[in-house]
């Protein structure tokens, strides 16, 4: 491939075009200190908890459409085995990918949820995937119940719940920077 035909590929800052969720710049916070952010590795470990809890909420809503894909359950697994320090990141972030593999043929609550667990198991190697697999879950609930205006915020309110109180302050003001790119779904 040339150089002329390489740049007809978006550049990773062109991604946002309604798909990619994170930002174009990165919060500090949210990089782990080990690659000179300010985010401890507890507090990784925390964010990844929670994304995988967000993930599992709405779990169920793949597994009615697909219940012999174990792609999305195996993710949701590896992220809470990264934590206790029984899989490595980069075997995380591949059930992650392949999580969001299960998806992409899908439509509507199942393809959302597949990514809300996909997401949850990309949190080992980049901590703001948290976002991605709250901001799916909730769109899986939108998706299950479009009928209702409230279903998004009782799902948006039952994850703020569960912050633990150490990154809370962190994720709901990363919710509020990012919420345009997540599709607005963390709008009181």
């Amino acid at each position: 491939m040339t150089g002329a035909q390489r740049r007809t590929l978006p550049l990773p800052h062109e991604w946002h075009a309604g798909r990619v969720i994170l930002p174009k710049v990165r919060d500090p916070r949210l990089i782990t200190i080990r690659r000179g952010g300010g985010l401890s590795d507890d507090d990784h470990r925390l964010l990844a908890l929670w994304a995988a809890e967000c993930a599992d909420h709405v779990l169920h809503l793949f597994d009615d459409e697909q219940p012999s894909d174990t792609r999305p359950r195996e993710a949701i697994a590896a992220v809470r085995a990264w934590v206790d320090g029984s899989l490595g990141m980069m075997d995380t972030r591949a059930r992650g990918g392949h999580a969001m593999g299960a998806a992409r043929p899908l439509r509507g609550a199942a393809r959302y949820a597949a990514y809300a667990a996909g997401q949850a198991a990309c949190v080992p190697h980049v901590p703001e995937h948290e976002l991605g697999a709250a901001a799916y879950a909730i769109r899986a609930v939108r998706a299950a119940d479009p009928l209702s205006p409230a279903a998004g915020r009782w799902e948006r309110d039952w994850q703020r719940e569960r912050l633990p109180g150490r990154v809370r302050a962190l994720v709901l003001e990363d919710q509020v920077k990012r919420n345009t790119i997540c599709w607005s779904v963390f709008d009181d």
